[in-house]
């Protein structure tokens, strides 16, 4: 995280420079002296890898420490009791809790470790339970997935571009981080099938072969393209010319184009990003697949988090629910 401690703002308070904003420290550390100042910003700096992480933690502590500050409490004297009573009140959805909770509970960890705070308050507080069986991702049927793809127009870099980067999302089971994280060199050729190389969350590197419609979608959109630079992005945003900008697509970019394709093919308003990852998994598995290998092209830690995209049985419970006749 490129931050660094900048002049004090008017009311005296030292600011965090990020993305060439000044964001004001939390009043309750700045009081808490520079040695606490300064395990605060290194906690964000080294402690997290995931740039998403790092702001969703950042935020989730801010918030707390600014309801401490409201409070009138002073950072060393937080109690298990004042954690507590922040998560019990907080507004938000169950996960968003728990993640507030998972962010304090890290920050203090490093204040502990660091010599700032004598122990952990929020190690014995518990979240609320949150148990999912089956996610809430939308998910797509293979009639409509193919209507979508067959629907962009391929006469243009942008169409060719849109289908390859969606095929890529829906065939090997991607996130759309690691998706647009990828370089030209992320897509080759292993004998004679193409390979996709993902670079996951927590630096994981991960090999998939390419589907056959994928690897096609590719191969039209990289000649249109020119693309050669092995170095340069490989699903680029594109200028007004028609031609690859040489930046990297954003997950916004994405999203609004899942957006406005989903729109054009009479699809759900709701279809998004993960509705590729949740429609080629439950597709893999309608048609035979095993959990454990769509847990390993997913590249899931746990068979759990996979099986929260599986809906092949929701045509089951849909025939058996019917079987009330009234």
């Amino acid at each position: 995280m490129s931050e660094a401690l900048v002049p004090a703002a008017a009311d005296g308070r030292p600011e965090v420079a990020r993305g060439g904003a000044a964001v004001a420290l939390p009043e309750v550390i700045v009081d808490a002296g520079p040695t606490a100042v300064e395990q605060f910003l290194e906690f964000f700096a080294a402690a997290i890898a995931n740039e998403r992480t790092r702001a969703a933690y950042a935020r989730a502590a801010g918030q707390f420490l600014a309801w401490c500050g409201a409070q009138g409490i002073e950072l060393r004297a937080i109690a298990p009791l004042h954690v507590a009573a922040y998560i019990r009140t907080h507004p938000g959805a169950v996960p968003t809790v728990k993640q507030h909770l998972a962010a304090i509970r890290s920050l203090c960890d490093w204040l502990v470790v660091h010599q700032v705070l004598p122990a952990n308050p929020a190690a014995s507080v518990r979240g609320p339970k949150h148990v999912m069986t089956k996610g809430a991702t939308p998910v797509l049927s293979p009639a409509e997935t193919r209507s979508l793809l067959d629907r962009i127009d391929t006469g243009t870099l942008v169409g060719l571009r849109d289908r390859a980067l969606l095929s890529v999302l829906v065939y090997s089971f991607a996130r759309v981080s690691a998706a647009v994280g990828m370089r030209r060199q992320d897509y080759f050729r292993q004998g004679t099938r193409g390979w996709l190389r993902l670079h996951e969350k927590g630096g994981k590197r991960h090999d998939v072969p390419a589907h056959h419609r994928a690897e096609e979608a590719l191969e039209a959109y990289i000649a249109a393209a020119g693309l050669e630079d092995a170095k340069a992005p490989l699903f680029q945003s594109v200028a007004r010319a028609g031609r690859l900008s040489g930046r990297p697509l954003v997950r916004r970019a994405v999203l609004a184009m899942i957006k406005r394709r989903a729109s054009a093919a009479a699809l759900p308003a709701t279809t998004c990003c993960h509705t590729f990852r949740a429609t080629g998994i439950t597709a893999y598995l309608s048609n035979g697949g095993t959990l454990e290998h769509a847990q390993r092209i997913a590249g899931h830690a746990s068979p759990k988090t996979t099986k929260l995209y599986d809906r092949t049985s929701d045509a089951i419970s849909l025939d058996e629910i019917e079987r009330i006749v009234i």
